[in-house]
C-alpha cells in the first residue's frame, strides 16, 4: 500500500496510490476506511506531509560510517530526543533557515510511522505496530546543536522536518538504499542495513520509555555524508520503494 495526503479544492484528503493515480478515502489511515469513486492523475493534486505526526521521535548516530565520519563511538543503546511537530512540511515546501548565517546541514532518514498504541513491545513483535515508512530530511543547525549541548532547538524551527512523499507499508525497512542529492550531486548514499540499531529495536526501546500512538513518528538516524544547505537549493531525499522528497531551500524572510 501506498499512502498519501493531498489537497484539492482547498480540501485535505488521504489517499491510496495505484499506477498514476490517487483514490480518495474516507476514514482514517490508521483505524478502517473506505475508497470513494473519486480519481485523481497524481500530478494534478498537491502532495501534503503524509501525515501530522503526534510527536516525533529521533534516533541519533544510527549508521556505522557516520559514527566514523563524526569520530565517535557506536553507541551501547539508541540516542533519543524529541523534536516539535510543528516543524513538520510536505513535498515540494520550502526549507526556511532560521538562521541562514550558521551551518544548516541535511540529514536524509527513513521515518517509522506508528500504526497503532505501542507499550513495552518487544522487538520480536514490534513491526506489528507500523503502519509504514516515508522520507525525511531532518534539517539540523550546528551552530545551536553545540551551544546547547542536546538537539531539540537545533531540529526543531517551523520547515525543519520534511516528510513525504507517501507512507509505504510493504517494504523492508532494515535493507532500503538512501541517498540525498543536493542540486543532482549525490551527498549522501547508503542503505539501512548500516544502521546500529535496526526498525525494530528502536521501537521496541522507544516504546519502554513512552508510549507511542498511531500517527508518531521515529526517524532512525542519518548516513554518512551530511553536507550544508544553502538558499536556492534542491535537496531529495531517495529511499527506493518509498519514493523522493524534494524541497527547496530558502531563507527565512
Amino acid at each position: 500500500m501506498k499512502y498519501v495526503r493531498f489537497s484539492e479544492n482547498a480540501s485535505v484528503s488521504y489517499g491510496l496510490v495505484e499506477g498514476d493515480e490517487v483514490i480518495k478515502l474516507t476514514g482514517s489511515i490508521f483505524a478502517s476506511y473506505e475508497k470513494t469513486d473519486k480519481r485523481y492523475a497524481i500530478h494534478q493534486v498537491q502532495l501534503l506531509a503524509p501525515l501530522q505526526p503526534g510527536k516525533i521521535v529521533a534516533i541519533g548516530l544510527n549508521y556505522k560510517k557516520h559514527a566514523e565520519e563524526v569520530n565517535k563511538p557506536l553507541p551501547e543503546e539508541p540516542m533519543m530526543f524529541l523534536v516539535a511537530p510543528s516543524a513538520v512540511i510536505g513535498p515540494d515546501e520550502r526549507i526556511l533557515l532560521a538562521q541562514p548565517e550558521h551551518r544548516n546541514e541535511h540529514e536524509g532518514e527513513l521515518a517509522i510511522v506508528i500504526g497503532k498504541r505501542a507499550k513495552d513491545v518487544s522487538a520480536e513483535e514490534a513491526l506489528d505496530y507500523v503502519l509504514g515508512y516515508t522520507c525525511c530530511n531532518d534539517v539540523s543547525d550546528r551552530i545551536l546543536q553545540k551551544k546547547d549541548g542536546q538537539f531539540t532547538r537545533a531540529k526543531s524551527f517551523e520547515t525543519y522536518k520534511p516528510l513525504g512523499p507517501a507512507i509505504v507499508t510493504d517494504v523492508n525497512p532494515d535493507d532500503l538504499p538512501i541517498r540525498v542529492r543536493v542540486n543532482g550531486e549525490v551527498r549522501q548514499d547508503s542503505n539501512t542495513s548500516d544502521m546500529i540499531f535496526p526498525t525494530a529495536e528502536l521501537i521496541s526501546f522507544v516504546s519502554k520509555v513512552m508510549t507511542l500512538e498511531p500517527g508518531d513518528i521515529i526517524i532512525t538516524g542519518t548516513p554518512s555524508g551530511v553536507s550544508p544547505m544553502y538558499a536556492g537549493d534542491v535537496v531529495e531525499v531517495e529511499i527506493e520503494g518509498i519514493g523522493t522528497l524534494k524541497n527547496v531551500v530558502a531563507n527565512k524572510p
